[in-house]
């Protein structure tokens, strides 16, 4: 975990791949309590420690993470969240090269539960939600490309998901139809920054995240 930005009512953190933003059957200690006992020490606070979850990351994936530090942040960002106040940009590095430079997906995707994933269709179905995504080619290595990814919506493993669909799987991402996982578990998948108005100063808050520390992520990222 490394603090990429914090005052009175946010923290936002850059989590690892290995790390898990909310507690699961795992047992493994999840991000929010990482951070919980990081303030703790950090304010030596008697008690407990205030810290609200607003959004999540996927295990496998890197990134920003925004948790707030007080009830009247955590209750205004979630509407933020809900809303779409709350603009995000991630990175992800692909073997195949999509069909265009830069493009518009719009899809529909079931969620199966007891996968724990989800599936994308070009017309709508009964369940299934609507899902926008954004994206544009930014750098390419001899067999990889780093694609820049903005979210429209919000939905379950959507960026994961909708690539799959047009034939560009996440490296690493055997789920979605990756030949081979990443080493350490990871997918190549990295939210790489937040923008939004802070729910309290109201000041522009814009906060970019460093890239994994891996040599293929340093290489494509140098442009």
């Amino acid at each position: 975990m490394q603090v990429v930005y914090e005052d009175n009512h946010i923290i936002i953190v850059n989590k690892s791949s290995s790390e898990i933003v909310q507690g699961d059957k795992t047992g493994d200690t999840p991000l929010s309590e990482i951070v919980k006992a990081y303030l703790k020490e950090k304010y030596q606070k008697p008690g407990n420690v205030f810290l609200g979850v607003v959004h999540r990351l996927d295990r496998p994936v890197s990134g920003l993470v925004v948790f707030a530090k007080t009830g009247k942040a955590l209750t205004r960002l979630n509407e933020m969240f809900r809303v779409g106040e709350v603009h995000k940009t991630y990175w992800a590095i692909v073997k195949n090269q999509p069909p265009k430079t830069e493009d518009e997906l719009v899809g529909w995707l079931v969620r199966n539960e007891k996968q724990n994933k989800s599936y994308a269709y070009d017309r709508e179905r009964p369940g299934a939600k609507k899902a926008i995504l954004d994206y544009r080619v930014i750098a390419h290595s001899q067999n990889y490309h780093l694609l820049e990814v903005q979210l429209k919506t919000g939905r379950h493993h959507q960026i994961r998901c909708q690539l799959a669909h047009i034939g560009c799987p996440i490296k690493g991402d055997l789920k979605y139809g990756f030949a081979r996982s990443n080493p350490d578990g990871s997918i190549c998948l990295h939210a790489r920054k937040v923008q939004f108005i802070h729910p309290v100063s109201k000041e522009e808050i814009c906060v970019t995240a460093p890239v994994p520390n891996d040599k293929l992520w340093e290489a494509l990222s140098e442009d």
